[in-house]
This record gives structure tokens, C-alpha cells and sequence, in this order.
């Protein structure tokens, strides 16, 4: 029994001593608990509304009140002209606008029907129904409690009306995601692993010492995984576009331009990646854990960044994906130009160069 405890002993001593080990064991189950418990949410909370009240009435005002005072929405804009309705949405500044009749309170009291137009952004399908119904069901309260002191009964007739995706269907959704999780994977998890395996069977070395220079050699490993990762792209569009029905309704070229500006994001990650990992065991739980986790909870893919907690948001603006899924969603479902979506191409150009710098600093101390 005492040889055993010792052998036990042993053990806990090697766990303890492995820092990875200690992080894998410890690290994960917390981290994991943190991210589903607050990222998969399809609760809205927050939804940034605009208003449009051409009858300025007191109730109007009193119903803007109670969709502000809700924890679903937050009034940011009040607007002038239904022309800057559109003009918001393609900014994806609001995900709700709330448009009144001009003669509101006059038809509610004197035709015992007032119209009111709940105008939402379906490029999200699902959060799009979750903030129209939200709103049509506090109109709804609000007109059964003014109801109650009234003998003759009246009716706030909410209109709901969807852009960018009229028919509700969840592929205009995740197709941006599944184009941005795709040449993820490709890209950065295949160009790590492949790196990696050469050290790994000892064949970098001899590469190492042939004519061509290191930078040259690691750029060959890449090539592929690039011009892969565009043959994917382009296959995911055409069965989004003549399959799923989903449109290209912006610029194809500058849709191009953002993918392979993705890519160049993914194959620097994937070598940094290679430049940290010992082993394809090692590089491949890397990437799952740095790039599949994230992807699928954080970038938006699956649920809106807006309705997680505040550090979760901080969090998700390093992750690339972030920012390509936003960036595809304005050109290929809501037409947008070139100059909606800077940001999000200044952004994923920094990253090219943080990544590749830091990719080839690490390199080249490991050649020394």
C-alpha cells in the first residue's frame, strides 16, 4: 500500500510540475463554464433602437418610454426623415426602428386604430423575431393598460417588416460564419500542423539547409493551404448563392478582396502557431482551443456579441473572425460599399502585420 501511495505521490508531483498540464486541467473546465455560461444566450438585452415620430403625440412618447425603460432595448437615435432609416441599418448602427403614423394619436382616439411600423435588421434571422416580438409585446401591454380606463376599446396595430431578409431564412445568417470557420480551420490549423510535422520527423532541418532561404521555404508550406482556402471560398458562395438562394447583393470584388485579406490573418496565425508548438498533438489542440472555441462562440456566428457581458465583448475584437463575419454580412446581404466595412479591413490588415512580424521574430530566434 505504501509503494502504491508513493506512485501516487509521483504523479500528482509530474501533474503539478507541467504547467500546461496544470492549465488543460484547472484552465479549461473554468474557462469553458465562463464562455457557455454567458456567450450562448439568445436573449437580446440592449438592442440599440432608433425612432422616427413624425406626430410627436404624448403617446407616442409614452410608448418610446416603455420600449427605452425595458432591458431589451436602448434608444440611441431619433430620426428625422424615413430616408436615414436605411441609412442606419447599412451602418449596423441600430437593430430596430420604430416608425409611427403622422396623424398616430389622432387615428388611435378617433378610428380606434393606430399603425405602428417595427422595421428590424433579419441579416440575423433569429434575433431580428426575438427584438420584433419584444416590442410588439410591450405596445401590446401598453395599450391594455390604457384600455382599462377607456369605454370605447381602440387597437395599436404593430407592422413588422424584415430587410435584407424578408423570408426569414437562417442561411443568410451562418453563411458569413461558415465562410469565416472554414478558411479558418484550412488556413491556420493545416499551415500550423504542416510546419510542425516537418520538425516533428526531423525533414526541417534539411530544408533548413538547402539554397532556398527559410522565409521561402515557409511561404512554400502556405501556398497550398492559401489557394485551397480561395477554391473553398468560392465553392461556399456558389452553393450560398444558387443553393441556399442567399444573394451577393454588394461588390463581388471587393468581397474577394476581404476573404483573401482573411486568409493572409488565418496563415499568419497558423504560423505562429507552428512557431509555439512542439508537436501536431500540441499545434492541433492549440488551434482548436485559439481559433474553433472562439469562432463559434465569440465572433458572432451563433450569438450576437451585443448580448454577452462587457469583457466577453472586449474579448471578441481579437478574434479575426470577428470582424470578417461583420464585414461579409454588410457587402453580401446588405449591398453595403467599400466604405462601410474600412474598419473592419483596417483592422484585419493590422493583424496581418502584428502576426507576421511576431511570426518571423519568433522564427528566426529559433534558427539562432
Amino acid at each position: 500500500m505504501k509503494q502504491f501511495l508513493s506512485f501516487v505521490k509521483k504523479e500528482f508531483l509530474h501533474i503539478f510540475r507541467d504547467l500546461r498540464t496544470m492549465l488543460l486541467l484547472l484552465g479549461m473546465p473554468i474557462m469553458q463554464i465562463l464562455l457557455f455560461g454567458f456567450a450562448i444566450t439568445t436573449e437580446v438585452k440592449n438592442s440599440k433602437v432608433a425612432v422616427y415620430d413624425p406626430s410627436k403625440s404624448i403617446t407616442s412618447r409614452k410608448i418610446i418610454e416603455r420600449i427605452n425603460s425595458s432591458n431589451y432595448f436602448d434608444v440611441v437615435k431619433y430620426l428625422n426623415n424615413p430616408d436615414e432609416i436605411e441609412h442606419e441599418f447599412r451602418e449596423g448602427k441600430i437593430g430596430l426602428v420604430v416608425v409611427f403614423d403622422e396623424n398616430f394619436e389622432t387615428n388611435l382616439f378617433h378610428s380606434n386604430n393606430g399603425h405602428v411600423q417595427l422595421i428590424a435588421d433579419a441579416t440575423d434571422p433569429n434575433t431580428a423575431t426575438a427584438v420584433t416580438n419584444y416590442a410588439r409585446a410591450i405596445i401590446m401591454d401598453y395599450q391594455q393598460e390604457v384600455m382599462q380606463g377607456m369605454k370605447i376599446p381602440f387597437q395599436i396595430l404593430p407592422d413588422v417588416k424584415m430587410l435584407y431578409n424578408p423570408q426569414m431564412k437562417d442561411a443568410y445568417n451562418f453563411v458569413p460564419g461558415v465562410l469565416g470557420l472554414v478558411m479558418m480551420l484550412i488556413c491556420a490549423m493545416m499551415t500550423s500542423i504542416a510546419i510542425v510535422r516537418e520538425k516533428e520527423m526531423g525533414t526541417m532541418e534539411v530544408l533548413l539547409v538547402s539554397p532556398l532561404k527559410p522565409i521561402y521555404i515557409i511561404l512554400a508550406k502556405a501556398v497550398p493551404y492559401f489557394l485551397l482556402s480561395c477554391v473553398n471560398t468560392v465553392s461556399v458562395l456558389l452553393l450560398a448563392v444558387y443553393v441556399l438562394g442567399v444573394p451577393v447583393a454588394g461588390s463581388l470584388f471587393w468581397l474577394a478582396v476581404l476573404s483573401i485579406l482573411f486568409v493572409f490573418v488565418a496563415l499568419s496565425l497558423g504560423l505562429l502557431v507552428s512557431t509555439v508548438a512542439q508537436t501536431q498533438m500540441a499545434a492541433m489542440l492549440i488551434s482548436g482551443m485559439l481559433f474553433m472555441m472562439p469562432i463559434m462562440l465569440l465572433s458572432g456566428m451563433i450569438f450576437p456579441v451585443e448580448n454577452m457581458p462587457l469583457p466577453l465583448q472586449l474579448l471578441s475584437n481579437i478574434i479575426p473572425a470577428k470582424w470578417y463575419i461583420i464585414a461579409v454580412k454588410d457587402i453580401m446581404i446588405k449591398g453595403t460599399g467599400v466604405s462601410s466595412v474600412l474598419k473592419e479591413l483596417m483592422v484585419l490588415g493590422f493583424m496581418v502585420v502584428i502576426l507576421v512580424s511576431v511570426s518571423l521574430k519568433n522564427f528566426k530566434n529559433r534558427l539562432e
